[in-house]
């Protein structure tokens, strides 16, 4: 029998994050109910993508802002093990299916909410994608080097496997049968690249300043790869200089406000209304167009203001200015926040790691 094989899953999540959490789960033999909005999950833009994260589940299409899907999505969460969500924080109350509105109709279930900063703090409602929460983190640039375009989606990969590890120790904490109470699962996509990043040493500390070195000039399509499957570049998302010497992180995908927004503020009028698929056809020259507007501007100046806007931005940060001036009062050590309900003592460990065979002879606690 598989290890999850008697787990239900109602996924509520859409992109990445949430679903890569789940697929693993589905791995493990979960069963994985995946709930679209109408018109299905966007990831569906990217078949390849889709397919990779939610082999193995089942679908149904509900519209959450309809009271009838609603009541059935609540119904269904009853007598789910684990719901998982990943809206920014307050959506899910506003729809009347966050934790407290679920735990009220299946006190055992195990709630997991994963977000770019977290349920709580100063930057907890602001969009984003993932090379934004890899700025604000550090993950870029921590020894304060020019940053580049990261290979890989690691902000939602790596909280996916986070989510899906706090999922599995709260069930396991639950105890048998799923009698007892559930617990929150609360998961940071810019807190689990933080632990990877780890605080400035001294070795380190030298270097890292806080400033992006190199000169401010226009960002190209071939020096910003984030692509689509087709190859061409989508503006709007990536790595920017600013005027200052230093780089911002755009995250913008397909969403038409986030694209109009950033026009309308980096004085792009003209170009505020296009359409994705035509932003994707111009990608080269639409996103010269961004990068030009960016390099007039300074970092600061600019995070602030399209943070006003509601565009998905973020300073492109070191080790040292992320404790100094980003969203930590330090490296968080333990990437999953868990309700006081998960028995106290959640993240914490030895401050130093062990000597070697320092706990000879001892077994499980």
């Amino acid at each position: 029998m598989a290890l999850l094989s008697e787990v239900s899953v109602l996924d509520l999540s859409i992109w990445r994050p949430g679903p890569y959490a789940t697929s693993l789960l589905t791995y493990l033999g979960a069963d994985v109910l995946k709930v679209e909005p109408p018109g299905g999950d966007p990831m569906r833009f990217y078949p390849e993508l889709f397919e990779s994260v939610n082999a193995g589940k089942r679908s149904i299409v509900l519209d959450l802002k309809d009271d009838d899907d609603r009541a059935r999505a609540l119904a269904l969460a009853t007598s789910a093990d684990v719901v998982v969500e990943g809206f920014r924080p307050g959506v899910m109350a506003r729809l009347g299916l966050d934790e407290a509105a679920v735990r009220a109709v299946n006190p055992a279930v195990v709630y997991c909410s994963i977000s770019g900063y977290g349920q709580q703090g100063d930057l907890a409602r602001l969009p984003g994608h993932d090379v934004n929460y890899q700025a604000w983190s550090g993950a870029l640039s921590p020894d304060g080097q020019r940053a580049s375009m990261p290979p890989l989606p690691i902000a939602d990969l790596a909280s996916g496997l986070a989510a899906a590890f706090g999922i599995c120790a709260a069930l396991l904490g639950r105890g048998a049968g799923g009698a007892g109470t559930g617990t929150y699962v609360d998961v940071s996509m810019t807190d689990v690249l933080a632990t990877w990043t780890g605080a400035a040493t001294a070795t380190t500390a030298g270097a890292a300043t806080g400033a992006v070195t190199g000169a401010a000039a226009s960002v190209d399509s071939d020096a910003n790869p984030a692509t689509r499957s087709g190859g061409s570049s989508v503006p709007g998302y990536g790595l920017y200089a600013t005027a200052d010497g230093h780089q911002v992180a755009l995250g913008v995908v397909n969403e038409p406000h986030f694209w109009s927004a950033l026009c309308a503020e980096l004085g792009l009028e003209p170009l505020r209304h296009l359409a994705f698929d035509e932003r994707s056809r111009r990608g080269r020259e639409l996103d010269e167009a961004v990068a030009q507007a960016v390099a007039a501007r300074t970092r600061d100046e600019l995070v602030t203001a399209l943070t006003l806007a509601g565009v998905p931005v973020a300073p492109v940060l070191d080790r040292r200015a992320v404790v100094a001036n980003g969203p930590f009062p330090s490296f968080p050590a333990f990437p999953i926040r868990l309700g006081a309900d998960a028995g106290g003592g959640a993240g914490e460990a030895a401050p130093t790691a062990p000597k070697l065979d320092e706990h000879h002879g001892q077994g499980f606690r």
